[in-house]
This record gives C-alpha cells, structure tokens and sequence, in this order.
C-alpha cells in the first residue's frame, strides 16, 4: 500500500546533535521547475534567501537568512553540473547538483527560543533528487577553514548501472576563485580510501593534481532518507566533524593545505563492499 503523501522539513542542530522531522500537508508543496525556488508552508528556499516559520510542539523555528553571491558548480550541455555526462543518463537511481560552493550569509534565526545570528557566515547549497538513496556512500563539506572563499566537497556512492554496479565519486575543491575537480567522469583516480574507526582517509589524483584528505567524525544524529516506498533510511550526520586536506600538484609543490571545521559528515550503508568497489578505481 502506497503511504499518503505528504511534505517536510528537517532540520540537524549540528552543536547539541539533535535533528527534528516536521511533517507538512502535501499542498502546502509547490516548487519552481525553472530554478531553485521551493515553498512548504511558510517557509521558502530560494537563491537569495530562506525565510523559515515552523510551530510544531517539538520545534519552533522562525527567521530570514539572506545570502550573497552564489558560487556554482560549472555547468555546461556536455557536463551540466556535479554529476557531468551521468546527468543525462534518464535511469540513475539518485541525481545530485552543487547550487552554491560558498557564499556569505547575513540574517538571524530563532530556534526553539535561542537567537542564532548568521551575519559574517558562511553557506552551502546541494540538492539531490531521484527514487533511492545509493546502497553505500561516503558524504563531506566544509568551507569554514582559516579564510573565506574555500571550499571542500566530496562524496563516493555505490552507483546502480545497468545490470551491475560501480563506485563513483565526485570532489570539489573551491580555491581563489578556482574550482578543482576529480571526479569519475573526468579520470581520476583513488589512490587510498579508508573508512574505520573515527576517521575516513582519502587519497585521489589526476595528470596534474593530487588531493589527499583527512576526515574526523563527530557525534551528530539521525535523519531520514528515501527508500522506494518511504522516508525509512536512517541517515546519521554530524555537522561537526573536520577535514584536513592537501592539495599538490604533480610535481608535489603544495597549492592548499588546511583544515574545515563544522564540517557535514556521512558515512551510511554497506561501507565494506563500497570499499571494495573502490579498489577497482585504485591503481
């Protein structure tokens, strides 16, 4: 039986690791088809800002955050954004976008009775869209290092293709106004990826760069993801972990080298065969 439709916000306190899931009749949904312009009720998530208004028992949030220049991911017909040619492929099982790297952010937020002033901060924007969550991936961001304007993403899925399946992976590095990339789609290869313990350590590399990064978990809570049916994956995220990284060129001359704080952090799923998958990237 199909469960009854139905609309959300949830929102992660990444400093006490609590996460609220607040529920929302279907039409209170409506959404723009030609840009990112989304509406649950009163709260509404646009390019320029997000005006929240929520009144549940277990969470009152309400407030206007406005942002500056977006930062996005390049996009063009052959490569239209994070995912490059994978985008047009009509039978992905979960799609993936960038809509802003970094960019300022000015506005206060009350929640649950706490005042949280966003002037001087830093955001970040991604959406992902599709049937299922991936059976296995590894998920980070931060750009909160020593200076603004930086920016890491990275993330590695079990992707279903066809009749099999394969690792793939996707790394932004946002730096003096340069965006470099390793990805799957445009050759790059893994040269180490652990996941045990509190850490997850990735090393990865192209004909002219190498990125080696360092990524500490924290304590973080539970959201739900999507399955086929429902919203039954439980998705633990932490929004303060860190992540060292280092990028070199070929020649080994350092570019960047820094730690992000208040980094998001996932590590969710079947990790052992998406490490295994992996090694068949690794050389």
């Amino acid at each position: 039986m199909r469960p009854s439709a139905y609309s959300f916000v949830q929102v992660l306190d990444g400093t006490r690791g609590t996460a609220h899931y607040c529920r929302f009749p279907e039409a209170d949904f409506a959404v723009e088809s030609r840009s990112l312009d989304a509406r649950i009720g009163c709260n509404r998530f646009t390019t320029e800002r997000l005006t929240l208004d929520i009144q549940q028992p277990h969470c009152q949030l309400c407030g206007e955050v406005t942002l500056g220049d977006l930062a996005p991911w390049p996009s063009t017909v052959f490569s239209p954004g994070v995912m490059g040619w994978y985008a047009w492929a009509p039978f992905m099982q979960c799609y993936h976008g960038v809509v802003s790297l970094d960019h300022s952010l000015a506005g206060s937020i009350t929640y649950n009775g706490r005042t949280l002033r966003f002037d001087g901060g830093r955001g970040y924007i991604e959406k992902d869209w599709g049937r299922a969550f991936p059976a296995a991936w590894i998920w980070m961001q931060s750009n909160h290092f020593s200076q603004p304007g930086i920016c890491v993403t990275a993330s590695i899925a079990i992707i279903p293709w066809l009749w099999t399946s394969f690792a793939g992976f996707l790394i932004g590095v946002w730096h003096a106004g340069r965006l470099y990339r390793f990805t799957t789609y445009t050759g790059a290869r893994i040269e180490r990826l652990e996941a045990a313990d509190q850490h997850v350590r990735w090393a990865v590399y192209d004909r002219r760069w190498r990125l080696e990064i360092d990524a500490m978990q924290a304590a973080g809570a539970e959201l739900l993801g999507p399955t086929y049916v429902e919203m039954g994956v439980r998705v633990a995220e932490t929004l303060s972990a860190e992540i060292t990284i280092r990028l070199t060129r070929a020649d080994g001359e350092t570019v960047f080298a820094g730690t992000g704080r208040n980094a998001g952090l996932e590590v969710c799923g079947d990790i052992p065969r998406l490490l295994s998958l992996a090694g068949a990237l690794m050389r």
